[in-house]
């Protein structure tokens, strides 16, 4: 599979970035969107074109994407999206679940009005995104208000610790999105109301039952077998 982009258009790396790590942070949003598919061919000479650069960036920045996890580099055949496996998603999902039901009691032994409006504004922005089917929005949102409560829980460690799962979350909850839909802004509204009453042990269970049930969705649904044709990467 080439890796010409489908979908929206990648835009082009600006120069006052520090170039390598400009191409980098473009290649991974890609891969997270999936406007880069788990298991696309992704060819140097192509990826320089579409991002403006010289193929020696884009080199290294599938060098760095390879050894975190994102880009497979096979032998005589070249560079491919990774295809996470079902284990691969069970495991960190489960330690999301336990680093963000933590932080979600702590903001709200935390909690002011002044957050918990922000809380509330991407809540709606979230919901008609939800119902719009506008993923990418729904996307960013859910992405924002789990960043905000952990932002309220004060736990500068705890922080470090989920944004270190944050872009992967992202890039398994992308597919789910449409299927969890507004019953996950349900879900976000009532771990709101928890964190708004300082109600610590209630904002805590909410979002346990939250990201059980992403876990549990992410068992039911496996959009790269249905985008293929076929089961890969399945226990």
């Amino acid at each position: 599979m080439r890796a010409a982009f489908s979908g929206a258009a990648p835009r082009r790396v600006e120069r006052p970035a520090p170039l390598r790590q400009a191409v980098y942070d473009s290649l991974i949003e890609l891969i997270i969107s999936r406007v880069l598919k788990p298991g696309q061919h992704l060819v140097e000479n192509e990826l320089a074109e579409q991002l403006g650069v010289s193929r020696q960036p884009v080199r290294e920045a599938l060098q760095r994407l390879q050894t975190e996890g994102w880009v497979d580099l096979r032998p005589a055949q070249g560079a491919f999206v990774h295809e996470p496996t079902e284990d691969e998603v069970e495991q960190l999902l489960a330690v999301r679940s336990l680093l963000e039901t933590e932080s979600a009691r702590l903001a709200a032994t935390n909690t002011s009005p002044a957050p918990v409006k922000q809380l509330r504004r991407i809540l709606k922005e979230g919901r008609a995104a939800a119902t719009a089917n506008d993923v990418e929005t729904a996307v960013s949102a859910n992405s924002e208000l789990h960043g905000l409560i952990t932002t309220m829980s004060g736990n500068t460690v705890l922080g470090e610790m989920i944004s270190l799962v944050d872009r992967r979350v992202r890039w398994y909850y992308t597919p789910l999105a449409k299927q969890r839909g507004v019953a996950s802004w349900k879900e976000h509204a009532e771990i709101i109301d928890a964190i708004s009453q300082g109600d610590a042990g209630r904002a805590a269970e909410a979002m346990r039952l939250h990201t059980e049930e992403t876990r549990a969705a992410s068992h039911e649904h496996n959009p790269d077998e249905a985008e293929s044709g076929k089961g890969r990467g399945r226990r």
